[in-house]
């Protein structure tokens, strides 16, 4: 069963707004709902989402993370803020034209220096809350989670995947074919070979045998 987490990620009260206007957009009851409805069988998680608000964000992580099925994780587009806490919760995959970026935790604050004071303290457990998502996926330090997040990181695929953020990269296991494979083509060191004995005037009671070989030799690479 699949499991879209498109569009940001929102709260439940505020999901009808979302859908009322025409704009992709998950919450924790979409997945939830489609976690009961799966009830038990294995699921694919598609993500394509910027992120959004951490704490839905943190609610569909543990959700999938308590899932008793098996969860696949495929991010297919952006996976950004929020939506790279979710893609830690499960076996995963990333396609090579895809995106992760982490970064801090940002709100908005108003007040006198007591109240920025406290705002940036709560900006930093939060930090530090999202890390250990990233902690428990890669089993990086939280020192190295958070030093990641501080520099806004943009990741391709095999960059997700050298940190441990991601387990595979899509595809990269598909067989490649050669523009030669099967095409019949004698081989040139053959073709010259019987081309110099054919014009030996020595070799001219040998073309016989010379013809058969030749047959002989398209008959294998056919």
């Amino acid at each position: 069963m699949k499991i879209n987490v498109k569009g940001a990620i929102v709260q439940n009260a505020d999901k009808w707004i979302y859908d009322w206007f025409g704009i992709d957009a998950t919450s924790p009851k979409d997945v939830s709902d489609a976690l009961e409805k799966a009830n038990g069988m294995p699921v694919d998680v598609e993500i394509n989402s910027g992120g959004g608000d951490i704490f839905a964000g943190s609610e569909i992580y543990t959700a999938l993370r308590s899932y008793a099925g098996g969860v696949n994780i495929r991010i297919v587009g952006l996976c950004a803020s929020a939506a790279s806490v979710i893609a830690m919760a499960g076996k995963s995959e990333m396609s090579p034209t895809a995106m992760m970026m982490v970064h801090n935790v940002s709100s908005y604050a108003e007040g006198d220096y007591h109240s920025m004071d406290k705002q940036s303290d709560v900006l930093q457990q939060a930090n530090k809350t999202i890390a250990s998502a990233y902690v428990a996926k890669t089993g990086m330090t939280e020192k190295d989670a958070l030093s990641m997040m501080d520099k806004e990181t943009w990741l391709t695929a095999q960059q997700a995947v050298d940190k441990g953020l991601i387990d595979k990269v899509m595809f990269a296991d598909a067989p490649q074919l050669a523009a030669s494979f099967n095409s019949g083509l004698l081989p040139r060191s053959v073709i010259d070979k019987i081309r110099n004995q054919m014009k030996n005037p020595q070799a001219e009671k040998q073309a016989v045998f010379l013809q058969a070989k030749l047959n002989l030799l398209k008959v294998k690479v056919v």
